[in-house]
């Protein structure tokens, strides 16, 4: 079973629209799936609509946080999935042929996480000058600070779910970087981490000021940076007499 899991905070405008198109596409492939959203801290009708939709489609599932956290909201919906293999997808940002192409390549085997690549050969990034800047400088400074090789951490995803359950348990950043110390996670414990291009169109403007991201994240980052430190320690033990 192929388990879908979207955030979401205050998409009132499109959450209809972003669940008819994803759930369709999954019908179609004609395999057992669910759709589980996390409804996190909205405050217009997103989960009076979300409710709406899940009482209509048993595949879907409705998630409420009092919280608005992204990065709780996609782990506490990997931890609910039920499925084998998990795609992340935002309510704005999502590909539905990128997703059937990352699930044939996940499925020979070779890598546990299939990422999509905003960056890099065969990527295209509609975004703003400004935003495609922060994505590049963001994945040097992954580079600088952990090693990561990848182009690209944030975003839309495929996962093999009995193969970095673990790491979403371990996982305890907040916000803006679970999906990067999720990725850096599964790499430092040895699993492939593979990545595809894709296609970046957002289906409305970002909400979240780049001003007042970029303190938190730094934060965020030397946190981070700090709890996988930690985690390469050796465990003392101590023996009686």
């Amino acid at each position: 079973m192929i388990s879908v899991v979207m955030p979401a905070f205050n998409e009132e405008a499109i959450l209809g629209k972003t669940l008819q198109s994803v759930y369709d596409a999954m019908t179609q492939r004609d395999e057992p799936f669910e759709v589980v959203v996390v409804e996190n801290g909205s405050t217009d009708a997103t989960p009076r609509l979300l409710d709406e939709v899940a009482a209509a489609k048993p595949e879907l599932r409705a998630i409420h946080l009092a919280e608005a956290n992204y990065g709780r909201a996609l782990k506490e919906g990997l931890l609910a999935t039920q499925g084998e293999l998990a795609v992340i997808f935002d309510v704005d940002y999502y590909d539905l042929d990128w997703m059937a192409a990352a699930l044939i390549e996940l499925e020979r085997g070779h890598s546990a996480v299939i990422v999509a690549s905003k960056r890099g050969e065969g990527a295209v990034d509609h975004r703003a000058w400004h935003r495609r800047l922060i994505t590049a400088v963001f994945s040097n400074v992954l580079r600088l600070l952990f090693g990561s090789k990848l182009p690209d951490t944030h975003g839309i995803k495929v996962l093999d779910r009995a193969a970095v359950a673990p790491y979403v348990s371990a996982c305890s950043a907040r916000h803006d970087l679970f999906d990067s110390e999720l990725i850096l996670r599964v790499q430092r414990a040895g699993l492939q981490v593979g990545h595809l291009p894709i296609e970046v169109i957002e289906r409305r403007p970002p909400r979240s000021s780049v001003l007042r991201r970029v303190p938190r994240t730094l934060v965020g980052l030397v946190r981070l940076r700090l709890a996988l430190w930690r985690s390469d320690q050796p465990v003392r033990t101590t023996t009686a007499g």
